[in-house]
């Protein structure tokens, strides 16, 4: 029988404000030591008053702004009760009925199909302490608490049930992520926690109405988790069904070195959460005015500047969709085709695109770092690339170049003269070159009088791989075409 895989997203992003939600502590305290961010309110002692973090607030209304969500005029906090060792007060102060943003929606492009996802709502609340635990043998486990994340600004986003694959779902979470970072409202760093998921997944039958048990899928740290998460989900929730078993409705993690989800606890009944509304905190009112100040105020976001970049820079939809994958790709780059105004613009823009897209990139993975933080700065990049434009420097040998300036910090023209990489375009000083290589080479110059052109482009990579990917390659094929003729 065939299935549909039915996923929503429950995403959680920590705000980028200097303050906590609540109270007056630093909400930056990542490399903080544990427990020193910490007063009165965020310990959750007896008498103590929450304060609105009025900037929390406005972040999360730019976002909905930004999924297209509605702003009702009235929203509120509420409690949430649980009796959790991370929260504090006993309680999270959360929204329920009221949230800021409802109603929204979000455009991604899965095998070049565009596809809409519903976005429920999105509101706002705290986040908790966070537990470490920790086993000794022949000792026991125990768990330690760091309070200094709790009451960090915590902005939840909740999808509709509209995906139907684990790689619909990977895209939402890439775009939103992007959509989060041009806004500036959060760092969308999900191996730092600062950006976490939870799944839910059903299957059911294709044209049932019947929408399946659902499972939700915690522990994933990683857009690649994510994917391989629900991947697995979706083939073990089918041989469940397929072996005549019984799916329940229960929460799973996800076990990265197994490659698998092991069940955690079960969810048979929702939980009663007793939401009702913060006494200690008054309703907001969002007036129009408000909201549509706030809208005036939203950045270009990443699918207006996709176009523009294709617009202004003839790029083509692929090139431009890579470089807007994050906001600072997408200011590197421009950065870079600004530079230099002598030089075409969209033949500068291309190939910004394909370093970028591809030795910088694979750099950057290589070594995750974000590229604002890459030693190779804009001006450096197109220094390069001028080099290469005026003859200097070949293509082949720019990736080494390229290499040693991403690890070093060295502008090109320094690792040139060191390593001696200048270009060789001079005919007289290559033609011993290409006449040791047609002489070594009996075959492959057969097989180019008998019309195989593949054999010339075999005889340019080794007069290449002799001049270390200096000569011209422009060059190289005009000798080696003249002294192919002459023993013709």
């Amino acid at each position: 029988m065939d299935y549909e895989t039915t996923v929503g997203l429950e995403v959680h992003a920590q705000l980028l404000t200097k303050s906590k939600m609540f109270c007056r502590c630093s909400a930056d305290y990542a490399d903080a030591a544990p427990n020193t961010h910490v007063c009165p309110v965020c310990l959750g002692m007896p008498g103590v008053l929450p304060v609105i973090n009025q900037r929390a607030v406005e972040y999360v209304v730019m976002t909905a702004l930004a999924l297209n969500c509605t702003i009702p005029e009235y929203c509120k906090f509420d409690r949430k009760n649980y009796p959790y060792p991370d929260l504090m007060k006993g309680y999270q102060i959360s929204q329920y009925d009221a949230p800021l943003g409802v109603r929204g929606r979000l455009d991604i492009e899965v095998e070049g199909q565009k596809k809409r996802i519903g976005i429920t709502r999105v509101h706002l609340e705290e986040d908790v302490a966070k537990l470490t635990h920790r086993s000794i043998p022949g000792e026991g486990s125990y768990s330690l608490v760091d309070v200094n994340r709790a009451g960090v600004p915590l902005m939840e986003v909740v999808s509709e049930p509209d995906m139907h694959s684990p790689e619909e779902a990977r895209q939402y979470l890439m775009k939103l992520r992007t959509i989060l970072q041009f806004l500036g409202v959060s760092s969308g760093n999900m191996e730092e926690g600062s950006f976490r998921c939870d799944a839910n997944i059903s299957i059911r039958p294709f044209g049932s109405t019947d929408s399946g048990v659902k499972v939700e899928v915690k522990n994933m740290n990683s857009f690649r988790a994510v994917y391989h998460a629900l991947e697995y989900e979706e083939q073990r929730q089918r041989r469940v069904i397929e072996e005549r078993g019984r799916l329940v409705q229960e929460t799973r993690g996800w076990v990265e070195e197994g490659g698998v989800t092991v069940s955690q606890r079960s969810k048979e009944y929702a939980h009663d959460y007793r939401y009702f509304p913060e006494p200690d905190l008054p309703p907001i009112t969002c007036s129009r005015q408000w909201v549509e100040e706030i809208r005036s105020r939203l950045p270009e976001l990443p699918d207006a500047r996709q176009d523009r970049l294709m617009a202004q820079y003839g790029l083509s939809h692929y090139d431009a969709s890579l470089l807007t994958t994050s906001k600072a790709m997408a200011d590197y780059s421009e950065a870079c085709v600004k530079l230099n105004a002598e030089v075409q613009v969209e033949k500068r823009a291309k190939a910004v695109s394909n370093w970028i897209s591809g030795e910088f990139t694979r750099l950057l993975h290589a070594t995750d770092i974000q590229i604002s933080d890459s030693k190779v700065s804009p001006e450096h990049l197109v220094e390069m690339l001028d080099l290469i434009d005026e003859g200097t420097l070949s293509g082949a040998a720019a990736k080494t170049v390229f290499e040693e300036m991403f690890h070093s910090g060295k502008r090109a023209k320094e690792i040139i003269a060191e390593e001696g990489l200048t270009q060789i375009s001079d005919a007289e000083e290559m033609k011993e070159i290409v006449a040791r290589v047609v002489a070594a080479n009996a075959q492959a110059v057969a097989d180019f009088k008998k019309g195989k052109e593949a054999a010339l482009t075999f005889l340019v990579g080794q007069v290449m791989r002799q001049t270390k990917g200096r000569a011209n390659p422009t060059v190289v094929n005009k000798l080696l075409k003249e002294k192919l003729e002459e023993s013709a």
